[in-house]
């Protein structure tokens, strides 16, 4: 038989298996000390280990939709707050339907209370509403700052022409598209102490017609009536409204949000800074597709929202915008409620076209990001009271984990004392690879706390047990080939390279079949049971990882030791205790046949 050439590996052999085992002990020793640096070692828990925070929210009626209250408008409530609770940086959160009217979320230990109780009540009904008069926030006595519906001043209260900025028809139709885009959404400057005069949308009240000759008015009509008295009704309510008080703000915005749309309201800033006589609104939320929250610089303007609308809501946006920029100011601007608050009042100065937008009003980072993440999932089909809110023991979860905990220990145990009956010397690759496994999965889910808001829940901690026996079950499945390459009369360093390969693959379909499973069960699952889906897809990845970077370039390194090469009775790899037939190379010799040696 030829000697292989110098350099020339056999099938599957491992060139340098000691570089194998020094990158995953330098990603081992690099995934602890970030874990160490995060100044966090341990990992992030869910609500049935660690307690937390319980809302009751309930569906209420709203007028004129006797029937909303259903089982689609409630699935739907709970998709978009599940998505809403998970974009705060929560995981493992729990919302669901109880009866026929209530939601139950269950959010865990170490998220702001406050700021989820904000984001699962919000309405988020958005619309784009035409500014007919802005006013002091302070309530007055003559509910005169507001023009009636039939005085058309051309003139502010303070006798001063409009700014050069806010000229009609001309100047509107001057922006181009290179122009500044935050002139068309930045905030409006501080806003005047009296109100302006309301535009021709509540400016249908009945005004004294004469006759062709010149007699005694006509009477008006019913609807010119019904105008007249609703614009007196928005005129008392404006002067009255005081937005200083937080009260009475949230009342304002209450009463706005559950007026219809296609009728004017009076509303209050966020801030309660000023105070708005808004007309009907012009474009509905619903037709923003994205909305994200981003740092500008351009202006001072600092964090804004950014909004992309569908196809047909960036047009009607595009005609919007240029309606409102051939107006005077403040009509040349629009408010953007949400939920009955002016979230921001911009400025048009041209048509905004290309489905693209802006909320500016000096936000915090915060501040924007919650109002963008409200606005990406969209507006809930119902409105919603959170009728009791409770915290969660963690004192039964704690049990069930000491309870899984010590059924672990008692499997491991049990797995090692097999590993050491049976294998005796081979159970010290396995111990070791267990190890370098358990290591592993322990930083990466303290790590992925951190990262991506992974919490380990009772389920996720019973996919890690069933990993340990998916893990000894490779080093059982390369232990076996070896052993019987070794029954085949080769010694231990051939053996550890020829039944490699077969192992490989045997190792990889398993492995491969139990990542599907568990991507599988993902998918398809919600809540707990997909915390014991990832925790199994990523044990199974990390089984891969350790036997190809840590048990085979092991296995090759021992080889070449004696006590294992020369098959002492306890390395496990005893040829006589194996059974194992005369060294191939004997029988390979043609004068001397096989039988008659072995006889």
């Amino acid at each position: 038989m030829a000697a292989p050439k110098k350099g020339r590996r056999s099938p599957g052999a491992q060139g340098r298996p000691g570089r194998a085992l020094v990158g995953i002990l330098v990603a081992m020793v690099a995934l602890v000390g970030g874990m160490f640096l995060s100044g966090n070692t341990t990992p992030r828990l869910g609500i049935d280990l660690a307690g937390g925070t319980s809302f009751t929210l309930e569906a209420k009626n709203e007028p004129g939709k006797p029937n909303a209250i259903n089982n689609a408008n409630m699935d739907t409530a709970v998709n978009i707050m599940e998505r809403r609770v998970n974009g705060l940086g929560v995981s493992e959160a729990e919302v669901q339907t109880q009866g026929s009217k209530h939601i139950i979320v269950n959010i865990p230990k170490g998220t702001d209370a406050d700021q989820a109780r904000e984001q699962v009540g919000t309405t988020a009904k958005l619309g784009f509403r035409p500014v007919l008069s802005i006013g002091d926030p302070k309530p007055t006595k003559d509910p005169g700052g507001v023009p009636k519906p039939n005085e058309t001043p051309d003139k502010g209260d303070d006798g001063k022409k409009p700014a050069q900025g806010d000229k009609g028809d001309k100047d509107g139709d001057k922006g181009d598209g290179d122009s500044d885009k935050s002139d068309a959404t930045k905030p409006t400057s501080t806003p005047t102490t009296q109100g302006r005069a309301l535009p021709s949308a509540l400016r249908k009240a009945p005004t004294p017609t004469p006759t062709p000759t010149g007699d005694a008015p006509q009477k008006p009509t019913k609807e010119q009536a019904d105008q007249a008295k609703q614009a007196e009704e928005l005129q008392k309510q404006f002067a009255a409204l005081d937005c200083t008080s937080p009260k009475a703000r949230s009342a304002a915005s209450s009463k706005a949000a559950s007026r219809p749309t296609d009728q004017p309201i009076v509303a209050c800033d966020r801030k309660g800074q000023a105070k708005f006589v808004l007309g009907p609104v012009e474009l509905e939320g619903d037709r923003v597709e994205d909305a994200s929250a981003v740092f500008s610089a351009q202006g001072g303007s600092g964090w804004i929202v950014q909004l992309d609308f569908d196809g047909k809501g960036g047009k009607q946006f595009g005609k919007i915008t240029g309606e409102l920029a051939k107006q005077q100011s403040p009509q040349n601007q629009f408010g953007i409620v949400l939920d009955g608050e002016v979230a921001s009042n911009a400025e048009v100065t041209f048509a905004i076209k290309g489905g693209k937008a802006e909320i500016s009003g000096g936000f915090k980072q915060g501040e924007a990001e919650d109002l963008a993440n409200i606005l990406s999932y969209g507006s809930l089909p119902l409105t919603f009271d959170i009728v009791d809110e409770t915290t969660v023991s963690s004192a039964l979860g704690e049990e069930q984990l000491r309870a899984g905990l010590i059924a672990g220990a008692i499997g491991l145990a049990l797995v090692i004392l097999y590993m050491v009956v049976y294998y005796r010397g081979l159970a010290l690759v396995a111990i070791a690879s267990l190890a370098v496994s358990a290591t592993l999965t322990y930083s990466l889910m303290v790590l992925l706390g951190e990262a991506i808001q992974f919490a380990l829940n009772l389920p996720a901690v019973c996919g890690a047990i069933v990993a340990i026996g998916i893990t000894a079950d490779s080093f059982i499945v390369y232990f076996e080939r070896v052993r019987d390459e070794i029954r085949e009369g080769r010694t231990l360093r051939p053996a550890v390279q020829r039944g490699w390969p077969r192992a490989r693959r045997t190792i990889l379909v398993s492995d491969f079949v139990s990542f599907l499973a568990a991507a599988v069960l993902f998918i398809v699952t919600v809540g707990k049971v997909q915390g014991f889906a990832f925790t199994l897809g990523l044990t199974t990845l990390l089984d891969v990882v350790v036997v190809f970077f840590f048990t085979k370039p092991l296995m090759t390194i021992l080889a070449t030791r004696k006590f294992f090469a020369t098959g002492h009775p306890w390395s496990g790899l005893d040829p006589k205790r194996l059974g194992a037939k005369p060294p191939l190379r004997s029988r390979r010799r043609p004068a001397a046949p096989a039988d008659t040696k072995e006889a």
